[in-house]
């Protein structure tokens, strides 16, 4: 049975269509990247997913309606930026009665205070917090109750690199106890280290779904070899009969397609072949991005 899942999610805003049909599923022990560029439409789904919008479609967690399910936090947590609570509360008491509404321990609050760093700054005021610490805070809020859900909007904003890679970390064990995480964000490249599958929604929609080697494997497949050389005409007949295509960028340089850099330098060192420059590039993933928001791959 899948932890969460998702059928034809769809909200119209003022005539527009700005959720269209949104289908997914969440499984165990997974990590699912919601990616999109700002705008597409992902945290208007969150939002619709755990009822905070009212919308059409379904959202169902282990089989049953999150309105079913008499202690909400222990089935799904979320994190949309920052802490929901009192500006002049401090840190540890604003955990401890979100840890009472979960039926969980002040022990688990110093536990979890500690994982994330933040014993330090137990007694600061919510107010007092910067947008990195407040991060922190508000997954700590989220996890207090160990659902099996969790559900976190663009959560690596305000963090440095050092607070990213702990992110990185702590999501990742937490897939590895068996809960099923879905984060949303604009950045394919955080995905990359991080996700399991990756959704990409556009406008609305979602334009694709897939494993995040065999999109990564896509990316490899459109990379290109620059070359350099006098004898363009003579390589390009050699590309052509390996099954690439080359083609002529200008002057003596050319972009070879279909073939990795090191068949091109060994077909043209076998051949006689000079050539002044060979370089390969694979488009990183937020220039691939592009190719899929406009609906050119597809799984």
């Amino acid at each position: 049975m899948p932890w969460m899942k998702v059928s034809g999610l769809s909200c119209t805003f003022r005539g527009k269509r700005v959720v269209d049909d949104v289908s997914l599923t969440l499984r165990a022990g997974s990590v699912t990247g919601f990616v999109g560029s700002n705008g597409a439409g992902k945290t208007t789904t969150l939002r619709l997913m755990l009822g905070l919008l009212r919308g059409e479609g379904a959202t169902t967690f282990l089989g049953r309606p999150l309105t079913q399910w008499s202690a909400p936090a222990r089935v799904v947590g979320a994190v949309f930026g920052g802490v929901g609570g009192h500006p002049k509360h401090r840190i540890r008491d604003h955990l401890r009665m979100v840890a009472a509404g979960a039926g969980a321990s002040n022990a688990r609050v110093d536990e979890l205070l500690e994982t994330v760093g933040m014993t330090g700054a137990a007694k600061m005021r919510i107010s007092q917090l910067s947008l990195g610490m407040a991060q922190r805070v508000g997954i700590t809020q989220a996890v207090i109750g160990s659902p099996r859900v969790l559900v976190l909007d663009e959560p690596s904003n305000g963090l440095d690199p050092h607070a990213i890679r702990w992110l990185r970390g702590f999501l990742r064990d937490l897939a590895a106890d068996g809960v099923a995480v879905l984060v949303s964000s604009h950045l394919l490249v955080e995905m990359e280290q991080l996700a399991d599958r990756v959704v990409v929604l556009s406008r609305g929609r979602v334009v694709a779904e897939t494993p995040m080697e065999a999109l990564l494997s896509y990316a490899v497949s459109k990379r290109t070899v620059t070359v350099q050389t006098s004898e363009l005409v003579e390589l390009a007949g050699l590309v052509k009969r390996a099954g690439g295509l080359l083609e002529v960028t200008g002057g003596q340089k050319a972009e070879i397609s279909g073939l990795s850099r090191v068949q091109v330098a060994d077909m043209a060192a076998v051949n006689g072949i000079a050539l002044y420059r060979l370089d390969e590039q694979s488009p990183s993933l937020e220039d691939f991005y592009v190719t899929i928001a406009q609906e050119d791959f597809k799984i």
